[in-house]
Formats: C-alpha cells, sequence, structure tokens
C-alpha cells in the first residue's frame, strides 16, 4: 500500500524561507514532485525531480527562488522555499508517479503555506 506524508509548511513573513518534506512508502517512484492550489484556483504544478535528480522542472513563478531534491535512501524530497512572496501562499501537495510536470496516482494529505505581506 502506498502512503505519501508531508511535512514542514506554516506562515512565514514575505522574503522568508520553510522547507517541505515528503515522504513515500510502499514502492518507488521515477518522479516525485509537488503542487499547489490557492484558495479559488486550480491545483498546480511546482517542481519535480526524476529519480537520481539528474532532471528538474520547476514552475516559471518559483524558478530561482524554490529548490526540490531528493533522498532516496528514505525515499523523501523537499522543498526549499526562499524569497517567498504573499503570491506564493497555497496548499501545498506532494504527489507521486507521475511525469514531469503532469500528477501521478498518489497525492500527499497536503501542508499549509501561508505568506504575509
Amino acid at each position: 500500500q502506498v502512503q505519501v506524508v508531508q511535512s514542514g509548511g506554516g506562515l512565514v513573513q514575505a522574503g522568508g524561507s520553510l522547507r517541505l518534506s515528503c515522504a513515500a512508502s510502499g514502492r518507488t517512484f521515477n518522479t516525485m514532485g509537488w503542487f499547489r492550489q490557492a484558495p479559488g484556483k486550480e491545483r498546480e504544478f511546482v517542481a519535480s525531480i526524476s529519480w537520481n535528480g539528474g532532471r528538474i522542472w520547476y514552475a516559471d513563478s518559483v524558478e530561482g527562488r524554490f529548490t526540490i531534491s531528493r533522498d532516496n535512501a528514505k525515499n523523501t524530497i523537499y522543498l526549499q522555499m526562499n524569497s517567498l512572496k504573499p503570491e506564493d501562499t497555497a496548499a501545498y501537495y506532494c504527489n507521486v508517479g507521475g511525469g514531469s510536470r503532469v500528477p501521478g496516482d498518489y497525492w500527499g494529505q497536503g501542508t499549509q503555506v501561508t505568506v504575509s505581506s
């Protein structure tokens, strides 16, 4: 049985940093990544990473500010979010088993990130 468990998130002032973690269990996955959904908006792609970290994809809106990384020994990915902006406020969801920018079938429980101005 596949489980995807997230941690991290919270409230931060604009310009601050937060780190999200996501651990998958039950099987290994090639691509793992993050999506987010702001109130009243559709869920959107944020970042994803391939098995060996050799391929990484970012949404234009986070490129240069967010960094995705991976620890295969722990079957865990991380999202380091720097220079946060109020428009980054959203529920962030870990996703595994999808393509580079397309979600797979397995989602984490979601974690709220709120950036105050």
